[in-house]
């Protein structure tokens, strides 16, 4: 029986919230790459992405 994927915030693997850590566990890739894609993203967006973490900051269950 497989376990099912769940995009959750960790609470080992965080900087902030556990956003990008939990984006990372969900998606099998290096947390370091998603943190550097959200500065990248955020430095183009001229912020806008900073509204998108504080979103999925208040919408992803922790993992416990």
């Amino acid at each position: 029986m497989t376990r099912s994927k769940k995009l959750v915030r960790t609470t080992d693997d965080k900087w902030i919230a556990g956003v990008c850590g939990g984006l990372a566990r969900y998606l099998g890739v290096d947390p370091t790459v998603v943190r550097l894609a959200f500065v990248v993203l955020t430095v183009l967006g001229l912020g806008s992405m900073v509204l998108v973490y504080l979103v999925a900051w208040l919408l992803m269950p922790t993992d416990i």
